[in-house]
């Protein structure tokens, strides 16, 4: 039912409709801000700068209730940061966690707010696990809380395989989506899924373009213009994301992020320039084929069409798997961004396999009071 005043301004409505205002990117960040406002008295709503191994380190911290398990997402990339287009899926997660986001080393807020000098001696796959480390340690000690989620997306799978293999006792469950197994192992599965779907399609320049790096990878270093071409192609195939040629979706919502100033627009890139100058030959020597025992439950998120971390080597590795318990989940219309293309079957999935885990061990809200028959 509407207001009793709605008809006094539908007058006033329709004039505004007939001549919208021009609006800036701070008019609509204020719009999103507002409408993802915490307001309940138990919720959590912060940005957090951190200072972690000797360099400030930006969380966002949201949740509804602050009864709820903290389920901390590590980003992939590496440097590319989630924080800036969580707004378009995250909120519902709110409702059942507290929801940390984390800005790498390298990455978005946290390279915006430190030079490159003080980066750069913790710019190796050990430091940024150290990084990770500090920053569950901070979760759990500021929050009260002695266990909670770790979720790794794509190059955050192999920060997070790596602690929760380390430090087990810290987590209810190790959460990959998008999961890194072997990387050069990955770049031949995703070469041969693109030069398949080319020769399918009839693309010429895509065989021309596929077929002046092959063999691939070969025993040829994994330069960043040979990993290009693959990914490309990869990609205009719907690898990264199911029916879509290309992650413009995700690039362009970055744009209107409640949570990054436009310098920190622009840190992005730069980040990633200067994070992959540090990480590219250490990041294709991971191999997880035999990080097999884990200590704590593990749950995979897996896109049924993921050629950017190969679904085939995530499964076979599951099947490999040995710990407290194991769930994967396949989400049929999903690629590797499965959190954004298939939200509501990903929020169901998070509730159903994740959160009871935190539930038995009274870390959770209570539910709501339902009635009826």
């Amino acid at each position: 039912m509407a207001p009793l005043h709605a008809d006094a301004t539908k007058q006033d409505d329709a004039s505004a409709k007939a001549n919208p205002p021009t609006m800036t990117r701070a008019d609509v960040t204020a719009i999103i801000a507002n409408s993802r406002r915490i307001v309940s008295p138990n919720g959590i709503e912060a940005s957090v700068k951190v200072h972690i191994n000797g360099i400030d380190q930006w969380l966002s911290i949201r949740g509804r209730d602050r009864r709820n398990p903290i389920l901390l997402v590590l980003h992939g990339g590496p440097a590319s940061p989630s924080m800036p287009t969580d707004y378009t899926y995250q909120s519902p997660w709110e409702d059942y966690f507290t929801v940390v986001q984390w800005d790498q080393r390298g990455a978005g807020k946290t390279y915006a707010a430190n030079t490159e000098k003080q980066m750069a001696p913790g710019m190796t796959i050990d430091g940024m696990t150290d990084d990770a480390a500090k920053v569950v340690q901070y979760l759990r000690e500021h929050y009260g809380k002695q266990k909670i989620f770790l979720m790794g997306h794509s190059w955050g799978t192999v920060l997070g395989t790596r602690l929760a293999q380390a430090h087990p006792e810290w987590f209810y469950a190790y959460i990959g989506v998008g999961q890194v197994v072997n990387v050069r192992r990955n770049e031949e599965v995703g070469f041969d899924f693109a030069l398949r779907s080319a020769k399918a399609s009839g693309d010429a320049q895509a065989i021309k373009e596929l077929e002046s790096i092959a063999p691939y990878p070969g025993t040829a270093p994994l330069t960043l213009q040979r990993l290009g071409v693959r990914s490309k192609w990869e990609m205009s195939y719907g690898g990264l994301a199911y029916g879509r040629k290309n992650y413009a979706f995700d690039s362009d919502a970055e744009q209107l992020s409640p949570d990054y100033s436009q310098q920190e627009l622009d840190a992005i890139d730069k980040g990633s320039v200067f994070t992959i100058q540090h990480l590219m030959d250490s990041v294709t020597a991971v191999d997880f084929d035999h990080v097999t025992q884990f200590g704590c439950p593990v749950i995979l998120f897996v896109g049924a069409h993921d050629e950017t971390t190969s679904h085939e080597l995530a499964e076979q590795w599951f099947d490999k798997l040995q710990a407290p318990s194991k769930h994967l989940v396949l989400f049929a219309d999903s690629a590797h961004m499965v959190m954004m293309e298939q939200p509501g079957r990903f929020l169901v999935h998070l509730v159903t396999d994740a959160l009871p885990l935190a539930q038995k061990m009274n870390d959770a809200a209570p539910t709501e009071v339902a009635r009826g028959q």
